[in-house]
């Protein structure tokens, strides 16, 4: 396998990344577990979680996993903190107050004394950022914390981390987890080329676009039973829409007449775009993991002819456009689907 640098780093991960969205919400908890170590033995080394996944839970079971196996020491833990965690003003947020009173409670239920990689989970545009990235450097100085990053922030704002840490001594963000699959393709437009820029890490979330790009949305019913839109709607419900669906359905048919899985080839397409580190998976169970594992070793071919996968790609949804909005979550995010 071939890993890869953690951005700027000299910690390298695997070219994938486990995602922990769908722990107790709907992956039972014995399921999750034998999850979290299929894909650790498989040679996954980044567990991706935050401190509002089912209210934490799903750290919880995190750190039971790694801690009754004795695995902690073999994966870097990837969690955030930002959004509401009780129902005061000071509950949520990115300030110093909420970044520190997270923290501790993260590293309570990840049973761990350090976090890997600490990420603000939103950005927050109505403070100074200097208040962050100094909460988040005392956290790194007290060994609590040893990177940090930041996900779904526009461009501008992970640069003025960035440089702000550079002017003021502060710890400094290695890596960004953006939206990113083949029907919303806008962070082709400015993030990419600023993370190339400055070495900064692209871990990716939805790379399958909550299945559109695996065939299991049919374009006469774009909420089947079992499906993430579904169960639990709103934000998620509305990135599925019947133009998404009918573009999703066309790549599955053009993945099938190259041979390839649908899901893998989606999977694989994000993972050796430019600039792209380790996109986050969140399977349901250890079936689905076990027929994403594959991707970790495969690659595109190379050579570049008419009928190339990445040109049909590029002529499905166009290099930095989208025909879905997995933005909706990001309020900066001003263009629509």
């Amino acid at each position: 396998m071939e890993y890869r640098h953690l951005g700027r780093t000299g910690v390298k991960v695997a070219p994938l990344a486990l995602g922990t969205d769908n722990i107790l919400n709907p992956t039972p908890e014995a399921e999750a577990k034998k999850m979290i170590l299929r894909g650790i033995e498989a040679g996954i080394n980044l567990i991706d979680t935050a401190n509002s996944y089912m209210r934490g839970e799903a750290e919880r079971v995190i750190g039971e996993t790694l801690k009754e196996s004795g695995l902690r020491d073999q994966v870097l833990i990837a969690t955030k903190a930002h959004y509401p965690t009780g129902p005061g003003p000071n509950d949520r947020g990115n300030s110093r107050l909420h970044l520190l009173r997270a923290c501790e409670d993260s590293l309570k239920r990840l049973q761990t004394d350090y976090i890997d990689l600490y990420q603000l989970h939103r950005p927050v545009f109505d403070m100074p950022i200097d208040e962050t990235l100094a909460a988040l450097t005392d956290l790194v100085r007290q060994g609590k914390v040893r990177y940090i990053g930041s996900s779904t922030a526009p461009a501008w704002k992970v640069l003025e981390g960035i440089l702000v840490s550079e002017l003021k001594g502060y710890v400094r963000f290695v890596s960004e987890q953006p939206p990113y699959n083949l029907l919303d393709r806008r962070i082709e437009n400015e993030l990419v080329p600023m993370a190339q820029a400055y070495n900064l890490a692209l871990l990716p979330w939805s790379p399958l676009a909550m299945g559109m790009l695996a065939g299991r949305y049919a374009e006469d019913n774009i909420r089947p039973e079992g499906s993430r839109a579904r169960l639990r709607g709103g934000i998620y419900a509305e990135r599925v829409t019947p133009r998404a669906v009918e573009v999703g359905n066309r790549f599955v048919k053009l993945a099938r007449e190259a041979g390839y899985d649908p899901a893998q080839l989606a999977l694989l397409w994000v993972k050796d775009q430019p600039g792209i580190t380790a996109p986050i998976i969140g399977p349901k169970s250890v079936e689905q993991l076990e027929h994403l594992l594959p991707v970790l070793d495969m690659k595109l071919p190379e050579d570049i002819r008419p009928e190339d996968i990445r040109i049909a790609c590029d002529g499905l949804v166009p290099p930095g456009s989208a025909v879905a909005n997995f933005h909706n979550s990001a309020p900066w995010m001003k263009m629509q689907i």
